[in-house]
């Protein structure tokens, strides 16, 4: 009976790792966009903000294609759209649009991207920080976003940096 049980549960959150792994998720030159589309919670686990996880990765890996390709970019703080419909019903449609900008010169360019936020509580913004510094370069810093909110209370910090391995030669 226990391993019935044990089973249904990993099979519960199988279920919403894979509606996260597989949301559409698109990047081009200009932006990285998708929607995750499903429970809000698993088994007590904010499964729907975990497509934060998700498209920072996607981010990140974009920005360092565009590096690559000489297409230098920075994600564009001002202009990234979210939105979290449904949140607090059980099952949300989370939207997000992570813009970039060109910039002129490869060491002005962000290849690095990551989150800290809040589904229902504030961002560990302090915690992030710390987290991240041995991913910075001697001399380095985090560029962080303002706080952003949806209409219905997530909370999101977008960071950026410069990866390591990809701008060594910026340092």
């Amino acid at each position: 009976m226990s391993l019935f049980i044990i089973s249904c549960s990993n099979a519960k959150k199988d279920v919403a790792v894979n509606q996260i792994q597989n949301n559409n998720i698109t990047c081009t030159d200009n932006n990285c966009q998708g929607t995750y589309q499903g429970p809000e919670f698993v088994n007590g686990s904010d499964i729907a903000h975990q497509f934060s996880n998700t498209m920072s990765a996607k981010v990140g890996d974009q920005l360092k294609v565009l590096y690559k390709t000489e297409k230098y970019s920075q994600v564009d703080f001002t202009q990234i759209e979210m939105t979290t419909k449904g949140m607090g019903s059980g099952t949300v449609t989370y939207y997000l649009k992570i813009p970039f900008r060109k910039v002129s010169e490869k060491c002005e360019a962000y290849t690095a991207f990551d989150h800290v936020g809040g589904w229902n509580h504030p961002p560990a913004l302090s915690e992030r920080k710390k987290q991240l510094q041995g991913a910075l370069m001697k001399g380095h810093q985090l560029n962080i976003s303002d706080l952003k909110t949806t209409k219905e209370g997530l909370q999101e910090y977008w960071i950026q940096w410069k990866h390591k391995a990809t701008q060594g030669e910026c340092e």
